[in-house]
């Protein structure tokens, strides 16, 4: 059924209908609408951020990721008995975005409550929370490594932002009108519209460019303190210490893809092992996982999760296969059978 005029209704209401038809694809004729819709009140475009933004915390909270192709599933809420352990998982694949709370009352009611263990309780540790993501009011966004703090300041000629601690990763909106300036430790990035990801230890600063140039400079980032203008797949390693040189230098793919995997993905495994699946979440986190049972070693499944949703991952394991998740040595998380 069509939805009724926009003009007539509740832009709050407008925006949840456009956020749940955007999720199971625009036709061309909607995709107008849409943007007529848009430009028709700045207030629209608000809406519409909030509502997706508490959509896409119900996708975290079932283990997926908005961008998951929406596939119907007619026997998802049917009511059925707990099976039997089975040394395959039936597939975790993407649900409607309505329904994604709906799934974890669905595990619930399946298994019984999952019992709350000791690594639970680590989970909740500050460097174990989801990666922070934030949209500016230009538009453009921040992710925030764990532990990572920023201080945001945009005024009519400048949009600025001081990394005050750890590392985070920025997506910039294009306004040639505002350069966009991130400043830490002393070093200065300055882009328009690219994405970059910067790192700031107690012995340096570390700029990785992604996408675009961005120009990067000790203390005024547009005076004679400029180091480089990066481009896409370059890296500039910056001593604190003024007396020391930085260092400039391309990154293969590889390192690449090493330095920058703290930031969250959609990981997708089609009847991959246990093991094969925890070490790729331990590759993307903090926390490390062990397999401790042989046996679980080898089974098998299919799923879709976050990289930095840890704790999903264990209540999956938990609520289907009866897997215990118990601290061990160094703070590593020890996955044994409960049985």
């Amino acid at each position: 059924m069509k939805p009724a005029p926009s003009e007539n209704r509740d832009p709050a209401d407008v925006a949840a209908s456009w956020v749940m038809r955007h999720d199971r694809g625009l036709s061309p004729a909607e995709q107008d609408e849409f943007l007529q819709w848009l430009a028709a009140d700045p207030c629209n475009g608000e809406a519409m951020a909030r509502h997706r933004r508490a959509w896409e915390n119900f996708d975290r909270l079932a283990g997926l990721h908005a961008s998951v192709p929406a596939v119907p599933d007619p026997d998802l809420l049917a009511p059925r008995a707990r099976p039997q352990r089975t040394w395959r998982r039936l597939a975790w694949w993407a649900v409607p975005l309505a329904a994604a709370a709906a799934i974890m009352l669905v595990v619930a009611n399946r298994s019984g409550p999952v019992p709350v263990t000791s690594a639970d309780a680590s989970l909740a540790a500050a460097q174990l929370t989801p990666i922070e993501e934030r949209t500016l009011e230009d538009g453009s966004t921040i992710r925030l490594n764990r532990g990572a703090t920023v201080h945001v300041a945009f005024t009519p000629d400048e949009r600025r932002v001081h990394l005050e601690r750890g590392e985070a990763d920025f997506a910039v909106a294009k306004d040639s009108a505002r350069a966009f300036v991130v400043e830490s430790g002393g070093v200065k990035i300055r882009a328009v519209g690219t994405a970059f990801n910067v790192r700031l230890t107690e012995q340096a600063i570390e700029v990785i460019v992604t996408e675009g140039i961005v120009a990067v400079a000790r203390g005024d980032a547009s005076g004679a303190g400029v180091l480089s203008a990066l481009s896409a797949g370059e890296r500039a390693f910056v001593p604190r210490a003024a007396s020391a040189a930085p260092v400039i230098g391309q990154l293969s793919k590889e390192e690449l893809d090493r330095r920058l995997a703290w930031q969250p993905r959609l990981l997708g495994f089609a009847d991959e092992s246990l093991t094969t699946i925890v070490n790729e979440f331990n590759r993307h986190n903090p926390v490390v996982l062990r397999v401790a049972d042989p046996a679980l070693r080898e089974l098998r499944l299919t799923v879709r999760f976050r990289s930095d949703n840890v704790s999903g991952f264990l209540r999956l394991l938990a609520a289907d296969f009866d897997v215990r998740s118990e601290p061990g040595a160094d703070g590593e998380i020890v996955l044994r059978s409960a049985r």
